[in-house]
């Protein structure tokens, strides 16, 4: 009977009639094969070692359930599985459970946040969210935000939001300023402004890689003297490499003084903010017109999750509203396409709310907590004579052995990220001030601290 439900190719679309049973059937399947695949972690390592996954494109006539599912295991065979507790190389924690349960209900529901009369619920969600963000950040009752697909677009929504606020549509003058250990997406960000590399002016980074305040007031000394328009200064609250946070107090005083947009990267440390957790430089973010937040990074809401919050939800209105003249309005509520650059929108927002409804404060502190002591476990116990180490406040740390060239750290590196794979301990080599390291992130809530110690012995081992 079961196998009649799975393989009848008269069920397309969900029913407005019955119990869906065909439906439940599948999900209950699918469910158990990502159950399964989860289970068998440990065993799998965090990447696979098999890279023969084919990707086989539709034919004419469509595939049985028993097909698709036999692909569907070879697909999560063949990816990378951030529940192994050796996942320690990227911002990629864990699925939060109920986080999982959101992009269920969202996939199914198919609502469109790109206007309340397509996702009604769910546009109201999304505002409340965002408010309760902002209000927890400290901002006043002005404030608001939008969810987008990633940080770089939620850095990109509140960067043109600046420019438009100073007035400079594509004047080509318009310099943005970013501490030179600043995200990659900047870059994107300025070429999609219709502005080049020139117009990101990079500032130097003290021996804590937080942004020199003095290298800050030369530079924006030099902008004024060559004619350039500042429309915005970003501090970074979580660096890739090793997660400093930037003087925020001294940059937002320095903006307020100059009347200069000040956004705050908080796509890493920003999650911190909402909690008491006593995070060195979180002072004074409250000051900043916008800032990125991504939740995705460490409390394992499934991808995507980032808000872009703002002092003053007008400056996103102003920005992006066209006034979708093919869409229906009521009184009182903004149709949330008209805050940023996504059209059509998921109800994304679902995974964050029940994730963070399920969490509470406490348990977000929780997650949060665990990562500063794993790091700090790491960092106590790593030899200091061995290794040169950079970390900041955060739950990242990038280190590498001492006296190393610039060839040398290149073929460490990669030789101990192979040799680490082949036990199941996954970390990454940014390209930092001229060598290759690597870095671990702390974030797995997978991660015990025997895993900690037996990465440490094999860390002493492969010297």
């Amino acid at each position: 009977m079961t196998e009649d439900l799975i393989n009848n190719k008269d069920i397309y679309f969900p029913s407005y009639l019955g119990s869906n049973d065909k439906l439940i059937t599948l999900l209950n399947r699918a469910s158990q094969t990502l159950c399964d695949w989860f289970s068998n972690s440990n065993k799998n390592g965090p990447l696979p070692f098999d890279e023969n996954f084919k990707c086989i494109m539709p034919e004419k006539d469509g595939n049985s359930a028993e097909d698709l599912f036999s692909e569907i295991e070879s697909l999560l065979n063949n990816s990378f599985n951030p529940v192994h507790p050796g996942s320690l190389a990227h911002l990629d924690p864990p699925p939060l459970v109920f986080s999982i349960l959101g992009d269920l209900i969202a996939a199914g529901l198919n609502n469109n946040l790109l206007a309340y009369e397509l996702s009604p619920s769910v546009t109201l969600l999304e505002e409340s969210l965002c408010k309760w963000f902002a209000m927890k950040l400290g901002f006043k009752d002005s404030s608001g935000g939008i969810a987008a697909s990633g940080g770089t677009l939620s850095n990109l929504n509140a960067l043109i939001a600046a420019r438009n606020n100073a007035g400079l549509g594509s004047n080509p003058n318009s310099v943005l300023l970013v501490s030179e250990d600043a995200h990659s997406s900047f870059i994107k960000c300025i070429r999609i402004m219709g502005l080049n590399d020139t117009n990101l002016v990079k500032i130097k980074t003290d021996n804590q890689g937080r942004m020199d305040i003095n290298n800050l007031r030369k530079s924006l000394d030099k902008c004024l003297t060559e004619n350039k328009k500042i429309f915005a200064i970003v501090a970074t609250l979580g660096t890739t490499v090793r997660g400093a946070i930037d003087p925020i107090k001294e940059i937002s005083d320095i903006c307020k003084k100059r009347k200069i947009w000040l956004h705050i990267d908080g796509s890493i440390g920003g999650i911190f903010a909402v909690t008491s957790i006593p995070i060195e430089g979180l002072n004074n973010i409250c000051q900043a017109n916008s800032i990125t937040i991504n939740p995705q990074k460490i409390i394992g809401i499934t991808k995507t999750s980032s808000l872009l919050l703002v002092s003053d939800i007008n400056a996103l209105k102003n920005a992006f509203s066209t006034g979708l003249p093919y869409i229906s309005s009521i009184e009182d509520t903004t149709n949330r396409g008209e805050l940023g650059i996504q059209g059509s929108r998921p109800a994304e927002v679902i995974k964050l709310w029940l994730g963070l409804r399920f969490l509470g404060l406490d348990g977000i502190e929780d997650i949060l907590k665990s990562s500063i002591k794993r790091k700090e476990f790491f960092i106590e116990n790593i030899s200091k004579n061995k290794f040169e180490i950079y970390s900041g406040p955060l739950h990242i740390v990038s280190f590498l052995p001492k006296g190393l060239t610039t060839k040398d750290s290149d073929f460490w590196t990669q030789a101990k990220v192979n040799e680490l794979m082949k036990n199941n301990f996954m970390l990454s080599r940014p390209k930092f001030k001229g060598k290759y390291y690597l870095r671990v992130v702390m974030g797995n809530y997978n991660t015990k601290y025997s895993h900690i110690e037996e990465l440490l012995r094999f860390l002493e081992t492969y010297q």
